[in-house]
């Protein structure tokens, strides 16, 4: 079955509902400059509230590594997601399991992709100013003949009505949406998620 994160979550109705119509992961987004941004002691207050053996994923952006384990281990965070130019180095000094993002612009770079430890990849959509979220999609074919045994997590311009056709071509080890499932930046249109998941295990 394809995993779900939904991304972005900044209250707990929302993080609440994603679990209700099947969300695997909930994702919080620690990166002061995404519109999605949430403050660690806000986060903390939703987390305290979800049920148990939720996967709770922390995302960073060029962050510094204390910085990274304080929020990580406060916060029991489950696993860490680097969204920014981290190097295989500086991925491999957390004893979380580590996504690594990638930004995807027309090809993919296998080297690169196999120069991190990290057992899983994100592929997200390449903006020279957004480090996610943009609500755009890549080539999606680019990702049917990558020959690397990490894990495929796709992200970029994922929603309800895309998310069919996007597994079966990638058939990827999860899905992380964000911007496709919302009303607003930051806030969740239920109906969208709903409509979402049930589309990922009609495609599963």
């Amino acid at each position: 079955m394809t995993k779900i994160k939904i991304c972005g979550i900044t209250n707990f109705r929302d993080a609440a509902k994603s679990l209700d119509y099947g969300a695997d992961a909930l994702g919080f987004i620690f990166y002061k400059k995404s519109k999605r941004y949430i403050d660690p002691q806000q986060a903390q207050k939703i987390i305290k509230e979800l049920p148990p053996f939720v996967s709770k994923v922390a995302v960073f952006v060029d962050c510094h590594f204390r910085q990274i384990t304080k929020i990580t281990n406060e916060l029991f965070i489950n696993t860490i997601q680097l969204h920014g130019s981290e190097t295989p180095e500086f991925c491999a000094r957390f004893s979380y399991p580590v996504i690594k993002a990638l930004r995807i612009n027309d090809s993919i770079d296998i080297l690169q992709v196999d120069s991190f430890a990290t057992q899983t990849i994100l592929f997200d959509t390449y903006s020279e100013t957004d480090y996610g979220g943009t609500g755009k999609s890549f080539n999606w074919k680019l990702l049917e003949k990558l020959n690397t045994d990490k894990k495929i997590i796709l992200s970029g311009g994922l929603n309800p009505d895309n998310i069919e056709i996007a597994i079966t071509t990638v058939r990827p080890y999860g899905v992380d949406v964000s911007s496709g499932v919302e009303k607003s930046p930051g806030i969740k249109d239920h109906k969208k998620i709903k409509k979402l998941i049930e589309a990922v295990k009609n495609a599963d």
